[in-house]
């Protein structure tokens, strides 16, 4: 879009002599199909742009536009009817802090940067920075500081007290961020402790009952004293031992078939003896028969140690091999006697009784046992942890109250300055008689201190100071929001400050006096403004006008950069006279003129 030659001259000539012209930060704005924008471009002037248009025109679009470059949520339908998107870009100036935050995703020569962002009908969006993808988490810290925005109802928002805190904050000396950041940290961490703390308190009285559970238990293992594999040599040992009598009358049955101790029948020993001593008779006649012989003085060996020992297991060898298991049983049962099986069985029930609860087996016991122990030792333990929590929560409060009162004193140090600061813009606001205090007061620490502000004003004399958001006046509160925004933003002069209507609510010579200050802070920084009022519109080193058609079938608004002469016309209608009318065309040029 070219730039008529008459708004190159007013940009020429805007700089008071001695005033360096102002950098230009936002370069070019493109929007594409946003609401009833089907495409506008504009671009800016160093010092002063105003864009101006009838109500309903979509002055507000622009303001929607730039909020979306700031990471702003993309409301519902702002895509215009018929387009599958819409598109917003800004090509800005790059502050080198701002290169030095981005890093690689800008070239090392380049001073620029672009800003875009994509809007979908279906509502989805897209971010670029630098012409790259990018999360509207880092366009929004890109565009911070780019452009410093503030809505026609931006003021309401300086009523909250946490919105008056984060601008004292804003002119406190020194890195007040690393201040509030150090804040957070510690309060986030007296909140961890007392929880922690919370938490072992609100154990106590379960810590106990636990401590006596596990106590019991442990005393029921160890009194019991296990041994793997323990269970299944008491279930051998029991059957032994429940067949006892049947074990031992067998083997006394064979004792005697073999060889009887009384009786008038000789056992198959005595038998195998005597026929021995036939075979042997006939010793060396028959080679076959001597080998028979051998074999049957082998049976008779056997029949006679055969004998001796099913007779010594009917008085004693049942219980060979049980000694392991009987001396498990105690000393009252460490040897055959009455008494035995019932000791076993007594084991067997504990055992069986232990596993139960603990598992199912022995080794699941075992090892529920070294569990309760390592937790028995936590609980008691717990004491130790609850006064190490609250040695620690006592330095994390200590902490915390040190970095309240670092807060604190850099806040008490730049309130009255910044008071007096808006107290001279309220005066060439054509608020001269109006007075502004800071009051600071004092609660729970948290994140961001242990302070409360509260901006007092009293807008005419005699009448006592209230808090900010009891001012009923919007024009009041819309210049008390420039002049407080002046001072909190006056360090920022890289960023552009964008007002969108500002100045509502007021009028006539209160008018001229924010027009006269806009202009004035455009003297140092790119200043654009949407505005109703010729009063500000005639001070505008560039002009904008928005334009609605509403001819064809879908409204359209398009964006013309006026050069001197539709300056005027354009302060006319503003004026609200018709074109011809002299009177007001005379007025238009005393505003320009004025300028």
């Amino acid at each position: 879009m070219a730039v008529p030659e008459a708004a190159h001259k007013v940009n020429a000539s805007d700089p008071s002599p001695g005033v360096a012209t102002p950098r230009v930060v936002l370069q070019e704005l493109r929007v594409e199909n946003l609401l009833l924008i089907e495409e506008a471009q504009l671009r800016l002037a160093s010092g002063l742009n105003v864009l101006t248009g009838e109500t309903g025109a979509g002055k507000t679009v622009l303001a929607h536009a730039l909020d979306l470059l700031l990471g702003g949520r993309a409301r519902a339908g702002i895509v215009r009817p018929g387009a599958c998107e819409a598109y917003v870009e800004g090509v800005f100036d790059l502050p080198e802090r701002l290169r030095e935050r981005l890093g690689e995703r800008v070239g090392a020569d380049t001073g620029e940067i672009v800003l875009a962002r994509r809007v979908g009908a279906d509502g989805r969006t897209r971010a670029y920075l630098g012409g790259r993808a990018a999360s509207v988490a880092e366009l929004r810290e890109a565009g911070a500081a780019l452009l410093a925005f503030y809505g026609q109802h931006e003021h309401r928002k300086l009523t909250l007290a946490a919105a008056q805190l984060e601008i004292l904050d804003g002119v406190c000396a020194g890195d007040q961020a690393a201040r509030l950041r150090a804040c957070g940290e510690a309060c986030a961490r007296v909140g961890e402790l007392e929880l922690r703390l919370q938490e072992l308190r609100g154990l106590s009285g379960e810590r106990e009952r636990e401590l006596e559970l596990l106590a019991y238990e442990l005393a029921e293992i160890d009194a019991l004293a296990p041994q793997e594999g323990e269970h299944e040599r008491l279930l051998a040992a029991r059957e032994r031992l429940r067949r006892l009598d049947a074990l031992t009358t067998a083997a006394a049955v064979g004792a005697h078939a073999l060889a009887p101790e009384t009786g008038e029948n000789a056992g198959a020993a005595q038998l195998l003896a005597d026929a021995c001593g036939a075979l042997a008779a006939q010793a060396g006649v028959d080679p076959l028969l001597d080998g028979l012989a051998e074999r049957m003085r082998g049976l008779a060996i056997e029949s006679r140690e055969l004998a001796s020992e099913l007779r010594e297991y009917g008085e004693r060898a049942a219980f060979d091999g049980l000694e392991d298991v009987l001396a498990g049983l105690g000393e009252e049962v460490s040897a055959p006697g009455r008494g035995v099986l019932d000791a076993l069985e007594a084991r067997l029930a504990a055992i069986e009784r232990v596993t139960r609860k603990h598992g199912g087996s022995v080794p699941a016991a075992l090892a529920y046992a070294q569990r309760a122990r390592e937790r028995h030792e936590q609980l008691t333990g717990a004491e130790v942890a609850m006064a190490d929590a609250g040695a620690r929560l006592a330095q994390a409060r200590e902490q915390l109250e040190r970095c309240v009162q670092e807060l604190r004193r850099a806040r008490r140090a730049a309130a009255g300055g910044f008071a007096e600061r808006v107290r001279e813009q309220l005066r060439a606001l054509a608020m001269g008689e109006a007075s502004f205090e800071v009051v600071l007061g004092e609660r729970e620490p948290g994140p961001r201190g242990g302070d409360t502000v509260e901006f007092m004003i009293a807008p005419n004399p005699g009448v006592s100071a209230a808090p900010l958001r009891e001012i009923a006046s919007g024009g009041e509160l819309s210049r008390v929001m420039l002049a407080i925004m002046s001072v909190a933003r006056a360090q920022e002069a890289n960023a552009t400050l964008v007002f969108d209507e500002v100045d509502a609510g007021i009028g006539g010579h209160t008018a001229r006096a924010v027009g006269a200050r806009l202009r004035e802070l455009a003297e140092r920084r790119q200043v654009l403004c949407i505005t109703h009022l010729p009063q500000v519109a005639s001070l505008g080193a560039r002009h904008f006008s928005i334009v609605k058609d509403s001819s064809g079938q879908t409204a359209r608004t398009s964006v013309v950069q006026l050069g001197e002469r539709e300056v005027v016309s354009e302060l006319v209608r503003m004026l609200g006279a018709d074109g011809d009318d002299v009177a007001a065309r005379r007025h238009a040029r005393d505003l320009r003129s004025a300028a």
